[in-house]
């Protein structure tokens, strides 16, 4: 297949992926915006961005469709796409992407200036302009993406400064984006040539134990090397260091910055440096176990992001000299035949000894997301009512699964065998599950945070529930927790609130979850594919209330930010709001959801520690718990939910039945608290 043919397959995939995503809706908007969240999902996915929130924003000469702010305030990514979705691979011309650059350009003078003051702000570009708005004096750079499905002609775009920001243009077309995605290294590599960074030769000691597969070098780097570096490359320099930057909040990243600032010259004696992977290195032999690096391929930080973006940091906000910081680096090259996505991560995790480290696998190849994926290929789901062919949910461990496996059928008739029976709207990704699941867990103010910042907390709680591996119950649960948040987002939608579907969605479900104690009936939506009457008109009801409490923050703080925090999920958790009596016949009975959920559901798995936990909680008397809600109404000492719940442990404890991992690990922060307080039970 010649590389147009390979483009026209892509296109034709992401103009389908587009269709599934927006629900088949011809709504122009709505598919823009379905575009944007697919495109922005491919460049977090090869590492080009940290991630990014689709948010549609236009006004005369104006027009925005996504950004994502750094925690810090220091990095702004912007987002103007530009679909043709017509699967044709055609060219976008050079006035449709100038055009969109200026527009882009022109929002984000307006949006520092303030033009949220005159927006409405039931809207999502509210937010997204009032951010920039609060950041203006604190963001030092600022990359502006037009993306699109049609092929470009422009080789290069002059960088820009605005009122002192530094201002960089990228422009991602049908061609680099699947060249990106189908490189086999799931991302561009990075070529950093010393040669021209560094004021003098590199010269390093270097090493090459004998069958082992690589070399390692041991080199000093000026920090302003490493400022420069990460100024051109970004995240992607660290995209297989197992965390991103925890900016300035840890003992570590202030300790850093004070060296940097007061003792740059004792940076080499305090700090453990970079550890780096790379390829291709091109070097100078000088015969004596020195070699001078000229440039290197694929160069990544495995372990050091701390280090690099604190000093980013403080050149950037504290105007640092850097001409005297001295930054330690082991590069390791992997030669051939060594496998670099497996020696990375245990480079990363045996080197990183600066902070600790708990926490899993990132990559696709993790067990429990290999072993849903091969459920996902055997297991049949029911046909759906009126319809007599059985399909299956295709789960996508790593971007580009299911095309590939489309593109295995050579005819159309092939082809249109393969999506009958895998459609579209039945795939999940790895980031999708991170999200249905973490929503039933009841952690919506997570799910708030983005794909990737809720699909790296979910492994986190996979890596803490130790051994864990889906069966077929735990799939079709989690099938069914999928067609619910899904058939969720088209309700929502139906109800055209004008922005924060996202929140509305996963607030909706979380106090569902919550209120009915889990106990919806996740086998009947498997078996139906589909949700009942009852269960989606009170999810339309639900849904406004959602909506009215995440667009009613205290002070009228901004609504996106105040969704990631978890005193909104908290206020939010504890609204009374009525079931209606047709949806509470079809809930399970409690000790059937319990049965259920300890068996199956992941966020239910114990570990020896957590069982501990129980047995002590459940060791407690049913007086005690009894007692202490009593004292706790009296006094007002507790939350409302805090003396629900110790009734609860009490009505269990007095049925001689254990409390769930969630229950004790409440149960025992809520009876520590109230001893404090004053409770003598």
């Amino acid at each position: 297949m010649t590389e147009l043919e390979e483009l026209h397959a892509f296109g034709r995939n992401i103009q389908q992926d587009v269709i599934a995503h927006a629900d088949a809706a011809e709504d122009g908007a709505l598919r823009a915006e379905a575009f944007t969240e697919i495109v922005i999902g491919y460049l977090a996915e090869v590492g080009e961005i940290d991630d990014g929130i689709s948010c549609p924003f236009e006004a005369r000469g104006m027009r925005c469709s996504g950004y994502y702010l750094s925690e810090d305030n220091d990095r702004l990514d912007l987002f103007l796409t530009i679909p043709r979705l017509d699967g044709a691979a055609g060219t976008t011309s050079k006035t449709e992407i100038d055009t969109g650059f200026r527009r882009l350009f022109t929002f984000l003078e307006k949006a520092i200036e303030g033009i949220h003051q005159g927006r409405e702000e039931a809207l999502d570009g509210y937010d997204m302009a009032r951010s920039i708005w609060q950041a203006r004096n604190d963001i030092s750079h600022v990359r502006l993406f037009v993306i699109t499905d049609g092929l470009a002609t422009i080789e290069r775009i002059e960088d820009e400064t605005l009122h002192g920001i530094e201002i960089s243009s990228h422009l991602w077309d049908l061609r680099r984006i699947h060249r990106a995605v189908s490189s086999g290294t799931g991302h561009e590599a990075i070529h950093v040539n010393f040669a021209e960074m560094c004021a003098s030769p590199l010269r390093c000691i270097i090493s090459e134990p004998e069958n082992a597969g690589y070399r390692c070098l041991l080199a000093v780097i000026p920090g302003d090397v490493l400022v420069e570096m990460y100024k051109r490359f970004g995240p992607k320099l660290l995209e297989r260091n197992v965390r991103s930057f925890l900016q300035l909040r840890g003992k570590v990243n202030q300790s850093i910055r004070k060296t940097i600032l007061d003792e740059p010259q004792m940076f080499l004696a305090f700090n453990n440096g970079l550890s780096v992977t790379a390829s291709g290195l091109a070097l100078e032999d000088h015969g004596d176990g020195t070699v001078t690096l000229i440039s290197a391929e694929d160069f990544q930080i495995v372990n050091g992001g701390q280090t690099t973006g604190s000093i980013f940091r403080a050149s950037r906000k504290d105007s640092a000299d850097l001409s005297r910081l001295q930054v330690p680096v082991k590069i390791t090259e992997i030669l051939s035949g060594g496998d670099v996505e497996e020696i990375a991560p245990r480079i990363s995790q045996s080197a990183n000894n600066q902070n600790k480290v708990n926490m899993a696998d990132f990559s696709s190849n993790h067990p429990f997301h290999r072993r849903m994926e091969e459920l996902s290929r055997s297991i049949w789901a029911p046909p759906a009512p009126g319809l007599q062919r059985q399909s299956r949910w295709f789960y996508e461990r790593a971007r580009g699964q299911y095309h590939d496996a489309l593109a295995q059928n050579k005819t159309p008739a092939q082809r249109k065998a393969f999506e009958a029976i895998h459609p579209r709207r039945q795939m999940i990704s790895k980031t999708d599950l991170a999200k249905f699941e973490h929503t039933w867990s009841q952690l919506p103010y997570i799910v708030s945070r983005g794909a990737q910042k809720c699909y790296l907390d979910f492994m986190d709680v996979l890596d803490r529930r130790g051994q864990f591996l889906p069966d077929d119950a735990f799939f079709n649960r989690a099938v069914a927790r999928a067609i619910l948040f899904k058939e969720t987002e088209r309700i929502v939608s139906r109800r055209k609130f004008g922005g924060y579907r996202a929140n509305i969605v996963t607030y909706t479900l979380a106090w569902l979850s919550h209120r009915t104690a889990k106990r919806i009936d996740l086998e009947a939506i498997w078996n139906r594919q589909g949700l009942s009457a009852a269960l989606s008109n009170f999810i339309d009801t639900l849904c406004v209330h959602a909506h009215e409490h995440i667009t009613n923050s205290p002070g009228g703080q901004n609504v996106t930010e105040w969704c990631k925090k978890e005193r909104c999920w908290e206020s939010f958790r504890d609204m009374e709001i009525d079931i209606p009596p047709v949806l509470e016949d079809e809930l399970l009975s409690r000790e059937k959801a319990r049965t259920q959920s300890t068996r199956h559901a992941l966020e239910e798995q114990t570990t020896a520690q957590e069982a501990e936990l129980i047995d002590r909680v459940a060791a407690v008397s049913a007086e005690t718990w009894f007692a202490l809600s009593a004292w706790a109404k009296d006094t007002q000492s507790l939350q409302p939910w805090q003396r629900s719940l110790s009734f609860s442990l009490g009505k269990l404890a007095g049925n001689g039945k254990p409390p769930t991992r969630k229950q004790a690990m409440h149960g025992e922060t809520i009876l520590v608290d109230a001893r404090k307080l004053g409770f003598r039970g």
